[in-house]
């Protein structure tokens, strides 16, 4: 069973244009994740708040993957490709959970030093 079920993927694999598909898909994760990690540090500097941040980085990725897949589906190829909206945004997600990680973390260990040197 194992092996017809490896042989049909196989098969169904082989068929597609997958080598295009990974590096277009590919190309639009980073640019999720060029216009989260952008938006990310643009709001965090204005606000100090990671988590409007984080949404609005997210947010503004996703919209990008959204809206250029809603152009490309209906005003040049007539095709709405969802891979590539969901690689975009992806890229997004990562980009903002990143950086949501590991912002403010430099800041939290010298309060905590000065707190301690205080008391």
């Amino acid at each position: 069973m194992r092996i017809l079920f490896l042989l049909l993927a196989l098969t169904l694999f082989n068929n597609s244009s997958a080598q295009i598909t990974l590096e277009d898909d590919g190309l639009h994760f980073l640019t999720g994740a060029a216009i989260s990690s952008g938006t990310y540090a643009l709001v965090y500097s204005k606000t100090k708040n990671k988590k409007k941040a984080f949404w609005y980085s997210f947010g503004l990725s996703s919209l990008a993957g959204i809206s250029k897949e809603f152009y490309d589906g209906n005003i040049i190829s007539g095709k709405f490709d969802t891979s590539e909206m969901i690689a975009t945004m992806l890229g997004g997600l990562t980009a903002s959970y990143t950086f949501n990680i590991f912002t403010g973390k430099k800041e939290k260990k010298q309060h905590a030093k000065l707190k301690s040197i205080s008391d």
